[in-house]
């Protein structure tokens, strides 16, 4: 069998001997240092210090032993069923090349084999070619359907950036409503100067060995029907449930380093087990500095978008901790104030863990998947929800914000959600007692907001649990998770880092309870409320000409009256109006 680069099996036969003493993971597997971000990537080996590390993720009800694990067993197919859909997609493509007499082999490759093998659908299909670049065979598919009367299809061309580890020009085009990718089939030479290599039309051989995974490595032909494994153990690891790269680790990740956080989404998502030499390379710190330097932030943050929105979010999260990759991928500001806590990746983690948990219990059917997709992002960074930095005119940022817009590079309304979530989150930890009370309450106060209209105390509860809702809407039981993770203590404060079955269970009755008790005062979707009195009406009674700061604070205090007397009408409100404004003036 002809390899593809010998260099990498020569280093490739040093690494157990060169490795095996140095490995990370006989020790407690986190960092110690909160600061380990892009700033310092390239300084020494880690320091583990926290004992009681291993013991958190080992009492996590959702990640077990996630280094250690037993491989999965792993029902694989002997062949590949193609839908109707996906059949008449290659025929059509068969056609093309007899069309033009053209001699190419036509392969699906990658995740779609994969998938296909596993029983799963897939509609993520990527064709390699072995002698002409997508483009061309996008064009001949064009003039195919040219010839037969049939509507041309646009192509999409995704130019090649080296720089960012993107080697491949890829063209996509639809067909029968389904979008394809088309590459060449590629292999790399590598200078001894530099990690860019030199792209060349590789065989299919070539081209397999250089994919992330073994089980990426597949292809299926689509000219003879056939699923080729030229790695000879793509199937095999597929079988038996391991993670493991086709070369060498280090050096695949250092070609390409969001490979290791591919090898991490798709350990989590599968269940596969981690190969130890994969684990070691993934935790070297050339590969971490690789990740900061050398891959865009939006690859890094499209990657743990995934993840988090994965069926193992937490798996996921905790096998970056593990492999020492948590600075790398959620790297802090310089000035962060005030400086997070020695240890604090295993906070962000045991947050995470602890809102999973609770979703699962609550049932996160009543979420939608963006809003579970945000409560765990505002789980993994409460610890920083009261951190900030300042940016060049001296002005105070919250560092969550710049987590999602520079380490991640995730949307704007992302980030404005979760810190959104934090702050009702906080404000909620002081209206769940006062929801949950048996008792008849004399007196309301809390810190975030000193005075509302005159009202009895059960109305002014209504007010402020309105307020809440409106400012966080269709989150806020989002928001009522993550305070439940703080009330009625936090699991922060914690030395296990972790809540208990039992505690869990605890809290799960609390979330109803408040969430019933909010439901009761008639509170769902309060936000689409619309104002009894407008802005107008309110400076026609006021005989204002304009708008303005007084408008604004009649508007809110209309909107405290209206919470406060749900059934109220626009003349009630009006006319207590006009008499709180005539004791005002009296007063002044």
């Amino acid at each position: 069998m002809k390899l593809p680069n010998p260099r990498f099996f020569t280093s490739y036969s040093k690494t157990p001997h060169s490795l095996s003493s140095l490995n990370p993971f006989k020790f407690s597997p986190l960092s110690a240092n909160p600061n380990f971000c892009r700033r310092n990537l390239k300084q020494g080996p880690l320091r583990f210090r926290h004992s009681c590390y291993s013991f958190f993720f080992s009492r996590s009800a959702s990640v077990k032993a996630t280094m250690c694990a037993s491989p999965p067993f792993v029902h694989v197919k002997d062949q590949i069923d193609l839908t109707a859909k996906e059949k008449q997609i290659f025929d059509r493509l068969l056609e093309v090349i007899r069309h033009f007499n053209l001699q190419t082999q036509l392969r699906v490759a990658g995740g779609w084999v994969r998938d296909k093998l596993l029983g799963k659908e897939c509609y993520d299909i990527d064709i390699a070619l072995d002698n002409m670049l997508g483009r061309e065979f996008c064009e001949k598919v064009n003039e195919y359907l040219s010839s037969t009367g049939e509507e041309v299809q646009g192509i999409g061309v995704i130019q090649c950036n080296p720089d960012q580890s993107k080697h491949l020009e890829t063209a996509r085009m639809r067909l029968f409503d389904i979008w394809i990718d088309f590459v060449n089939l590629r292999a790399e030479d590598y200078s001894e100067n530099s990690r860019i290599p030199t792209m060349r039309f590789g065989t299919a051989e070539e081209d397999a060995y250089r994919r992330d995974l073994t089980i990426n490595s597949l292809f299926y032909n689509i000219n003879s029907s056939s699923v080729e494994d030229f790695t000879k153990r793509g199937i095999a690891d597929l079988k038996s449930g391991k993670i493991v790269t086709p070369l060498p680790p280090k050096q695949t990740f250092l070609d390409d380093p969001l490979r290791v956080l591919r090898a991490i989404r798709f350990g989590a998502r599968f269940g596969f087990e981690l190969n130890g030499e994969l684990k070691i390379a993934a935790a070297d710190n050339d590969v971490r500095a690789a990740i900061a330097d050398k891959i865009s932030r939006e690859r890094i943050g499209h990657e743990i978008d995934l993840m988090i929105s994965g069926n193992q979010p937490v798996k996921a999260i905790t096998y970056i901790a593990e492999l020492q990759l948590f600075w790398a991928v959620f790297s802090l500001p310089r000035g962060t104030e005030p400086s997070p806590p020695e240890g604090c990746e295993r906070l962000c983690v045991a947050y995470m863990d602890s809102a999973w948990r609770l979703l699962q219990l609550v049932g996160s059917s009543i979420f939608t998947d963006d809003q579970q997709r945000l409560c765990l992002y505002a789980a993994l960074l409460l610890p920083f929800r009261n951190n900030v930095y300042k940016d060049k005119k001296g002005k105070k940022i919250p560092v969550v914000s710049d987590i999602f817009r520079t380490s991640l590079k995730l949307k704007t309304s992302d980030a404005e959600n979760v810190m959104n979530m934090h702050l009702a989150a906080e404000k909620f930890l002081s209206l769940i007692p006062l929801i949950i009370s048996k008792e008849s309450l004399q007196v309301l106060e809390v810190d975030w907001r000193k005075e509302t209209i005159d009202v009895p105390v059960a109305s002014k509860l209504r007010i402020l649990t309105g307020l809440v809702l409106r400012d966080i809407k269709e989150f806020w039981r989002a928001a009522l998770v993550l305070s439940l993770l703080l009330f009625p203590e936090d699991i922060g404060s914690s030395k296990k880092l972790s809540i208990e079955d039992k505690k869990l269970q605890e809290k799960r009755e609390l979330f109803n309870r408040v969430e019933n008790a909010i439901l009761e005062m008639g509170l769902e979707k309060v936000w689409e409320f619309k104002p009894l009195v407008n802005g107008k009406e309110i400076m026609s009674i006021l005989q204002l000409k304009s708008g303005g700061p007084i408008v604004r604070e009649w508007q809110q205090k209309l909107l405290e009256w209206q919470l406060a007397h749900p059934s109220g009408s626009a003349e009630e409100c009006i006319d207590w109006m006009k008499e709180a404004q005539s004791k005002r003036a009296r007063i002044e």
